[in-house]
């Protein structure tokens, strides 16, 4: 065998022991009795189901379900998996098929802004709800989902390049509109982008904290992400099993969804990836 070849399956399990300890100890964290951060045992030498359970209890009259930011989060990232689906899928096809005035410069200033962290405007978007009443709601974090979701459009215009232009010039001899090549013949084709584009708009919607911290305020509307980091926010703390085992909630819809539609995503991020 090649040194290179050596050295290279070498740096894989270095990787993936160092992705899967941190994932692996917090699994394991969740089922270990008492609450410390800390155990001289990886491996618990007494297992528990107590702190799962307390998740879904009230333990004092300040606390909220678990359950609620759990339908919460599902509410917002369905939702803005939706629209914001919808909204990359519209864009990708203008750009790919239209050629009008600005489109170039269109499409270098969404690469541009794009490169930028979506935090850096977290000051605006405070200004602007708070300037239309919608703080504290889960409305306006839809918005930001959705609306920041084009900036990741140019993989499903590569894809939409890569579908034969025939295909939309028969429909026209045909008197199809263009709304109408875009649902009975693009949308068709195009199950592997759709499938990428709406596994990660949810996926980001549903570990956001810096925007869902920002704009949500009262328990009752918190997401997971923020209502994760309130267990463990106060300084006297130490419910960190109980953190642990709320991430090992979170974690079970999106690995789930990845597993299911791993192929369609290759696929889709493959195909899309082949054209610019």
């Amino acid at each position: 065998m090649k040194p290179r070849l050596v050295l290279s399956y070498a740096l894989l399990v270095l990787i993936g022991c160092a992705c899967l300890y941190p994932a692996l100890w917090t699994v394991l964290s969740s089922f270990r009795v008492g609450n410390s951060l800390f155990s001289d045992h990886f491996i618990p030498t007494k297992w528990t189901l107590d702190h799962y359970r307390d998740l879904f209890r009230d333990r004092d009259t300040r606390s909220i379900p678990y359950a609620t930011w759990y339908l919460n989060t599902l509410k917002v990232s369905t939702v803005s998996m939706v629209l914001g689906t919808l909204i990359q899928l519209l864009t990708a096809y203008a750009f790919s098929r239209f050629r009008f005035n600005g489109r170039k410069s269109l499409m270098t200033v969404t690469l541009i802004l794009g490169m930028f962290p979506g935090f850096l405007s977290i000051m605006a978007l405070f200004v602007i709800f708070n300037t239309l009443n919608l703080l504290d709601t889960q409305w306006a974090l839809i918005i930001v989902y959705s609306a920041g979701a084009a900036l990741g459009m140019f993989v499903a215009k590569g894809f939409f390049d890569t579908i034969p232009r025939s295909l939309e010039e028969a429909a026209r001899i045909d008197g199809a509109s263009h709304m109408r090549i875009f649902t009975n013949i693009i949308l068709p084709l195009s199950r592997p982008i759709i499938t990428y584009i709406s596994l990660t708009t949810f996926a980001g919607a549903w570990v956001d904290f810096i925007f869902a911290r920002m704009i949500l305020r009262t328990p009752e509307k918190w997401t997971l992400a923020v209502g994760l980091w309130n267990i463990i926010d106060a300084y006297n703390s130490t419910e960190f099993t109980l953190f642990a085992a709320g991430c090992v909630l979170v974690a079970i819809p999106i690995t789930t969804l990845f597993m299911y539609t791993q192929r369609f995503l290759v696929d889709g991020l493959t195909a899309g990836a082949s054209k610019g």
